[in-house]
């Protein structure tokens, strides 16, 4: 087959972790923004940078690069200057006195057992025996005053050296030389992994936009705090997937398209500080579209944007009554694998392939990295065949670049690395990236029409329609009428109004929705639940209002046990 006929393949891997940080005290609740930069983060680029002729799309979200940065400064500070760090469980490394008082002890115990048990726990000896005892602790809280510091320094050292990045554990000295050590981490010790994990945070956006300068990479974009841009814009979108839905009591959200607009520009301005360059290219959040998403992501200058195989069919049998609704289960449309444009928008759409891609999230993580790798190309071999190097044929795996590798043996190291020398390498298939698409395809079959909904069963269920979902956008409809007022008085202005702003936005995420509902496991709907009141009264508070009573009673119930350790999401990593 000529390289000409070749099939495309195009791999865009999302980053995102939403916003833990109390934006008033500066001190962070969860941890996973920095365990992600120097496992995920660093593991994906290093991969890239190992492969020349590999490509791949990787797209990052403003509110975790804003994170890095805060994390990077944090720990400059702290390393140069004697600052304090405000995250519990990075500052107890590289602290000299760690805390008395029992709750915080049994903190950075409960903490450090939040890793994957066989893949990061299990894998090294002397993490487990700590692990053990940490669990025994947590049963019998008690005890823990009788706990070392020894024991707390040892657990939350391995706790760091098992969310390494794979690369880093084979190719540093110093790291070798610390997990040879299996306990009594000396203050010395751990102040030297607390310098190694600030270059790795240092290097992260550094190392991404030097692979887009060499053209290995295409760095893309998703709105500024990851909102469902749809349901900004009009909850009357959930319907076009879900007719029978039951919304907010609230008919729409306060000054939606206004919002909408303010995440866009904010994304690209944090991108093109960060990087140089305006992006081509805008994963929404959760892939979510509408055809007033479309018009809008135009507006501002994008290329392309992508969403769910699930959206396209809806969209298909939207334009065509007869065919068949969207259904999970049901076998790919047999047009899925190319780009469309919507009605006269002029702005390209791709559709993930959801069955490709959740073979990489969920089905591989226990196969043989080769006979895994095989599996795939072997898909996408008949995808090619199937195609008859049709013109602007393209294969769209989209998933979360971060949860997935801690269900890998090595963090993916053996998976990613025959990935992509396989698919680099192959006569039939072209990596490469969305852009490259554009510029090398014809003019693209036309869409009728687009039915709203996202990569989630191609629908936004996720996000609303849930009594306790809703719930949660009747309570930001009421913090953002109340911002209204504040800004209509004039009581916010310049410094003042930025922060409130941003506040708000980091409100209107989707985060938040996703956990509420009685689907989820308790323990991480419990953290959500609390980080979305704290978000909102933090809000009122910097408008000069008093937080509604309600913000102080919880009403979310979860269940089930998570699929993924950290920020995980049913059907994907989040």
């Amino acid at each position: 087959m000529s390289a000409e006929a070749r099939l495309r393949v195009v791999l865009c891997w999302h980053m995102h972790q939403p916003q833990y940080r109390d934006l008033i005290s500066g001190e962070y609740r969860l941890p996973w923004t920095y365990l992600h930069a120097i496992k995920d983060y660093v593991d994906m680029a290093a991969h890239l940078e190992a492969l020349p002729q590999a490509r791949a799309v990787v797209n990052f979200t403003p509110v975790v690069l804003e994170q890095i940065d805060d994390y990077v400064r944090q720990v400059d500070g702290f390393l140069n200057d004697g600052l304090a760090i405000r995250d519990p469980v990075l500052a107890a490394l590289g602290a000299a006195a760690l805390p008395s008082d029992g709750d915080s002890r049994l903190h950075l115990v409960k903490a450090a057992l939040r890793a994957n048990r066989l893949r990061i726990i299990e894998r090294f000896p002397a993490f487990r025996r700590l692990a053990e005892m940490g669990e025994w602790l947590v049963a019998h809280p008690g005890s823990i005053s009788f706990v070392s510091d020894q024991f707390i320094a040892d657990i939350v050292t391995w706790y760091h050296l098992g969310w390494l990045a794979e690369h880093v554990r084979r190719k540093d000295a110093r790291v070798q030389h610390l997990m040879a050590k299996p306990e009594g981490f000396t203050l010395h010790e751990r102040r030297q992994l607390l310098e190694i994990i600030s270059g790795l945070l240092a290097g992260v956006i550094e190392r991404y936009r030097r692979l887009a300068q060499a053209g290995r990479v295409e760095l893309s974009v998703t709105p500024y705090a990851h909102p469902i841009v749809p349901l900004l814009l009009d909850f009357g979108a959930a319907r076009e997937a879900m007719p029978d839905v039951r919304l907010p009591l609230l008919e729409r959200y306060p000054g939606g398209a206004e919002r909408a607009r303010w995440h866009v520009d904010q994304a690209v301005a944090a991108f093109q500080q960060r990087f140089g360059f305006r992006p081509a290219g805008c994963w929404p959040a959760e892939g979510g579209v509408s055809t007033a998403t479309l018009e809008l992501l135009a507006a501002a200058g994008f290329r392309w944007t992508a969403s769910g195989e699930g959206v396209l069919r809806n969209s298909l049998a939207k334009s065509a009554p007869n065919a068949q609704t969207n259904n999970s289960t049901q076998a790919p449309p047999p047009c899925l694998h190319r780009s469309y444009q919507v009605e006269a928008i002029p702005i390209r759409c791709f559709f993930r392939d959801d069955g490709l891609s959740d073979l990489i999230g969920f089905t591989y993580s226990d196969w043989a990295a080769d006979d895994a790798v095989a599996n795939l190309v072997s898909h996408l071999e008949n995808i090619a065949t199937a195609c008859h190097a049709e013109s602007g044929a393209v294969v769209s795996i989209i998933m979360d670049g971060e949860n997935a590798w801690e269900h890998y043996p090595e963090n993916g190291y053996y998976f990613l690395s025959a990935l992509y020398e396989r698919l680099s390498a192959h006569p039939q298939l072209e990596l490469t990236t969305f852009s490259a698409c554009l510029d090398a395809a014809a003019a693209p079959p036309m869409l009728p029409g687009l039915a709203a909904g996202s990569w989630v069963y191609g629908t936004f269920s996720t996000w609303i329609g849930h009594a306790e979902k809703n719930r949660g956008w009747d309570m930001l409809g009421d913090a953002k009428r109340a911002f209204d007022t504040a800004v209509g008085a004039r009581r916010l202005s310049g410094e003042q109004l930025q922060t409130a702003e941003r506040q708000l936005a980091i409100c209107e995420g989707s985060d938040w929705f996703w956990w509420f509902g009685d689907d989820n496991p308790t323990e991480t709907v419990t953290d959500f639940d609390c980080m979305y009141r704290m978000h909102l009264a933090n809000l009122y508070q910097l408008i000069g209002e008093e937080p509604p009573q309600y913000l102080s009673q919880s009403f979310t119930r979860g269940g089930g046990e998570p699929r993924h350790g950290g920020v995980m999401r049913p059907g994907k990593q989040g």
